[in-house]
């Protein structure tokens, strides 16, 4: 499965190009900051040495600047970041299991 199939994906590989020009104040590139742990450990590759200090409430400062309605934004934004790091868990889990037999 292609990483641009998992949902979430239009906020995360953006993310990931970001970081990789060194930029890590956007949407995307925060959001990896949030979950750097967990999409690290499920094998997703971006650079780690830049991320955004308290992505979190730069997000949000972010999106408040933004919109009026930033909380239920950021939580949609939340449960993309959120569905796409299960997808790609289940994806790595499957890999492993093909490769066991």
């Amino acid at each position: 499965m292609n990483l641009s199939e998992l949902p979430g994906a239009e906020f995360i590989l953006p993310g990931i190009d970001d970081l990789h020009k060194g930029q890590n104040q956007t949407i995307g590139s925060l959001l990896i900051a949030m979950a750097a742990t967990r999409l690290s450990v499920a094998g997703l590759d971006f650079p780690l040495d830049n991320l955004a200090p308290e992505p979190e409430l730069t997000l949000y400062a972010l999106l408040q600047n933004e919109r009026d309605d930033a909380y239920p934004y950021y939580n949609a934004l939340l449960s993309r970041l959120i569905s796409f790091c299960n997808a790609l868990e289940l994806i790595n889990k499957d890999k492993l299991l093909k490769n066991r037999f």
